[in-house]
């Protein structure tokens, strides 16, 4: 009996060795955050943190993270000097991860020489995680949808 090994589309491309791996997930944790854990800086107080809103007037009334700054990206450099402290961690959304909105205002910022960090899946995994938000009409919250969070509403704590 002949057997065959599967061929890997995973494997074929070998995976990173391990201290080239860890150089590279640090990198990314050092530019990226993701929702729960910019909610959970938000609910803590933690200083120092800016969380800006980098998309237009109509979004920004539609719904927006509670605190958040409204910068659009075209007007950062104009705005920002005047709206953000220097030396505060900027953190940077815009409507979700098909938008690279967020990234070109993380560059901008880092331009401006601010620490800058990008809120992966936007505006729309804020709100598809439960988290309350604000809008033109008053405070607004959806269900979690357990696609992006437990249904329970308790930290995946990953």
């Amino acid at each position: 009996m002949t057997t065959t090994t599967p061929t890997s589309a995973v494997l074929s491309v070998p995976a990173a060795a391990p201290a080239v791996a860890a150089a590279h997930f640090a990198a990314r944790l050092a530019f990226e955050a993701d929702v729960s854990d910019v909610h959970a800086d938000l609910e803590a107080g933690v200083p120092g943190l800016v969380v800006v809103d980098t998309r237009s007037e109509a979004a920004w009334a539609q719904g927006r993270v509670p605190g958040a700054v409204h910068i659009p990206t075209a007007r950062i450099a104009e705005l920002a000097p005047g709206l953000i402290a220097p030396g505060s961690t900027v953190v940077t959304y815009c409507w979700g991860p098909g938008c690279n909105g967020a990234t070109r205002a993380a560059l901008a910022f880092a331009g401006l020489g601010h620490p800058v960090k990008e809120m992966l899946g936007g505006f729309e995994y804020w709100v598809r995680e439960g988290f309350p938000f604000d809008s033109a009409q008053g405070p607004e919250q959806r269900p979690v949808d357990d696609l992006t969070a437990p249904r329970s509403g308790i930290s995946c704590a990953c």
